[in-house]
């Protein structure tokens, strides 16, 4: 060790320790200089003297805890509103979709609820994690202080353009008042909120001042922003709004770069095409409904040259009907769409299955976005 006359030290490490400290660091969103800072005020505050600073051990020293390393641990994730789990297989990372590797994130799903059983079921299922199944406010007492991060789709349906539209103050949508709670009592570093566009229509200009206003008293730098599914590689052209906050020692959330333009989107006949003379199969979700056209959307055919219109939750009657077949799409179909991987089983009939899939945050969208939310953390 050297310490020149301008107060900087100089330590001469190994290239093995510093490549594990450097990456412990990074997943702890944490620099160098501030761990040892932190590290030599508390140690210089300790009555003992005799001790190397990277020989410190707690044992010895009063039982005072002590960064010496920094655990590998990856961020924690508290889960609200998890439905099938489309948005934490996003945070996870570590799955392919059409040919294409969406590498694993340093996030770990430490929570999750939701009250649908069906979809707690399919969750458990393809995350293999525990899911607390019923009413949020039966559970929140479980859910553990201090997470690094808390995501959660709030329901929609009293905003969507093709719900009642009675605003945040209907039963259903007023549910993103507990995501307030949560978000005041665990004290987490950050929080995702997703929710329909709709939400930034005119009409709803005052439910939408009342979620800013409620989010804003709980003190983080907030941000919140459109995005189109298909601008990141989902075969949709869904639209949905996050909300983001970060605590005032990060860094403020900047909105991940789009990948793709409207000339490059994937299209619906990219995404399907080899699965036009697949045969139907309940195994793999490859059922379809056998629904006569209806209104609005029931009558809506993909187009070979575009993407899926918004995949429905509501959809027995609603969903698109195949763009060369005779037939409505399949829920394998379905998921492909919102960007599931096809190794992504869905445990139920095709009425649950419908929902879950509708319900769902696309995957490889909610993918940039942890990607984005990593770099808040460091």
């Amino acid at each position: 060790m050297a310490i020149g006359e301008s107060g900087r030290i100089v330590v001469d490490v190994g290239p093995e320790v510093k490549r594990e400290l450097y990456a412990a660091l990074a997943h702890k969103g944490s620099s160098l200089k501030d761990w040892f800072l932190d590290s030599a005020h508390r140690f210089c505050g300790d009555e003992s003297k005799g001790l190397s600073l990277f020989d410190y051990d707690p044992n010895k020293a009063g039982g005072k805890a002590h960064p010496t390393t920094v655990p590998k641990s990856p961020y924690s994730v508290v889960s609200m509103f998890s439905g099938c789990g489309g948005m934490d297989l996003g945070f996870r990372g570590d799955f392919t979709f059409l040919g294409k590797k969406y590498e694993k994130n340093p996030f770990e799903i430490v929570w999750a609820n939701d009250i649908n059983p069906a979809a707690c079921e399919t969750y458990l299922r393809n995350l293999k994690h525990e899911i607390h199944c019923g009413d949020v406010t039966d559970f929140m007492k479980t859910a553990p202080a201090n997470p690094d991060v808390l995501v959660g789709g709030f329901p929609c349906q009293d905003i969507s353009v093709n719900g009642k539209m009675k605003g945040v103050n209907g039963t259903r949508s007023g549910l993103y008042k507990h995501m307030i709670s949560a978000i005041r009592e665990l004290k987490p570093k950050v929080f995702v909120a997703e929710n329909v566009k709709g939400l930034l229509m005119k009409c709803n200009k005052k439910s939408l001042d009342q979620i800013i206003r409620d989010f804003n008293t709980l003190g983080y730098t907030l941000s919140y922003s459109l995005y189109n599914s298909a601008d990141y590689g989902v075969p949709q052209t869904r639209e949905r709004v996050f909300i983001v906050g970060t605590s005032s020692d990060l860094q403020p959330f900047v909105r991940p770069p789009a990948v793709h333009t409207k000339e490059s989107w994937i299209t619906a006949k990219s995404a399907l095409n080899d699965l036009e003379k697949k045969a139907a199969s309940i195994e793999f979700n490859h059922i379809w409904s056998a629904a006569k056209k209806s209104a609005e959307q029931g009558s809506r055919r993909l187009r070979p040259d575009r993407p899926a219109h918004t995949i429905r939750a509501e959809c027995h009657g609603n969903i698109q009907f195949h763009y060369k077949l005779d037939r409505r799409i399949s829920m394998r179909e379905a998921a492909r769409c919102q960007s599931f991987p096809d190794n992504f089983v869905f445990s139920s009939g095709i009425r649950h299955t419908e929902r879950q899939v509708g319900n769902a945050v696309p995957p490889v969208l909610a993918w940039h976005i942890a990607r984005a939310v990593m770099k808040c953390l460091g």
